[in-house]
């Protein structure tokens, strides 16, 4: 079995190879249900990178990324309609 550092040069190397930076276009069709659990798995593991001490290929991503990330679950969320109510759920949660 590979150490937690072995795993990380995996995706240090899987994220720096060619092509990884080129933009590609994704369709999703997809119930807001999925939609929402979707961001909310995003936010967990963006949250999960400021907790944990372990190397995951999110301790790893760059910053740059990282923010992408956010973002997309930001779009993800506005397209389906469901901003508020993730606000909502947040300060439920924050309670």
């Amino acid at each position: 079995m590979l150490s937690t550092k072995d795993i990380a040069i995996v995706y240090e190397t899987l994220l720096i190879s060619p092509g990884m930076n080129e933009s590609v276009k994704v369709a999703l069709n997809m119930p807001r249900k999925n939609v929402l659990l979707l961001a909310k798995v995003i936010e967990l593991g963006l949250a999960n990178k400021e907790g944990g001490g372990e190397q995951t290929i999110v301790n790893i991503a760059s910053k740059e990324t990282l923010t992408e990330l956010s973002a997309l679950s930001n779009e993800l969320l506005n397209k389906a309609g469901l901003q508020e109510m993730n606000s909502k759920l947040i300060a439920l949660s924050a309670k």
